[in-house]
């Protein structure tokens, strides 16, 4: 955080990340989890971006730049997975822990980086264990 940034916090309202913004950001914090995006992750980014409904008609680097506002708002990559709690809509929450969690499993080795943070954002978006044990399990059946 800037010192204007520091100066200006008590009296500017934040604008909140909109579902958008904090979906795409949850996705790519699932995608570079270990450090790197790989081709096959970026298809499936892709993939997301040109069919998920959230994202019709938006720019992609508009919405890129919102997301790593995020990011820069929480001083790094780790502390950002915090903003996904701020998801107003419980269908963008559940939309989201799916999509991380096929992300994930899309690569053929979940590795304890994507572990840690899916479980991270099942308890930051309140996903009730039900619906991750159900969606962890077609995903396994989906690329088994």
């Amino acid at each position: 955080m800037g010192l204007l940034s520091k100066m200006t916090e008590a009296v500017t309202p934040q604008k909140k990340a909109g579902d958008d913004v904090l979906l795409l950001h949850g996705l790519m914090l699932m995608a570079g989890s270990d450090g790197v995006i790989e081709d096959s992750e970026w298809d499936v980014l892709k993939a997301y971006w040109f069919t998920l409904p959230e994202f019709k008609g938006k720019i992609f680097d508009d919405v890129l730049a919102e997301a790593n506002k995020v990011v820069a708002h929480h001083g790094d990559l780790k502390a950002s997975v915090k903003a996904l709690a701020d998801i107003e809509s419980d269908a963008v929450r559940k939309k989201l822990f799916v999509l991380a969690a096929d992300l994930a499993m899309s690569s053929g080795d979940v590795d304890e980086n994507e572990d840690e943070l899916l479980e991270a954002m099942q308890r930051l978006m309140n996903i009730d264990n039900d619906l991750a044990t159900k969606t962890l399990e077609v995903l396994a059946l989906k690329y088994a």
